[in-house]
């Protein structure tokens, strides 16, 4: 089973106002090197805020701004923020720790 997730589509808990228009759903595209410029991967894994306020715009769709992220939500952020770290997982441990899910799942059941 091979996991390759390049996008993924997260709805916010509290939407975003801008002028008379609500985003309410962000897509976010898993990131090339050239977008991490000037970040530390173990900042975006540790869900550091000015670390994720510098990559979300580069790779949402509406774009969302700095100042945007800046005013999120916690709970949005937090969200966003774990779904921008699992784009940085390498497959390999993406599909050892979904082994690990189901036979916990299995034995449970």
């Amino acid at each position: 089973m091979s996991v390759n997730i390049t996008h993924k589509k997260v709805t916010l808990d509290q939407a975003i106002t801008r002028g008379k228009e609500s985003v309410t759903e962000v897509t976010l595209r898993k990131p090339k090197a050239g977008e991490l410029r000037g970040l530390s991967l173990s900042d975006l894994l540790n869900l550091d805020v000015n670390a994720i306020s510098t990559v979300l715009p580069r790779i949402s769709s509406p774009m969302i701004t700095k100042d945007e992220v800046l005013n999120m939500d916690p709970a949005d952020l937090v969200q966003i923020g774990g779904e921008i770290s699992n784009f940085l997982v390498p497959k390999k441990l993406q599909m050892d720790s979904q082994s690990e899910s189901d036979s916990q799942a299995s034995l449970s059941a």
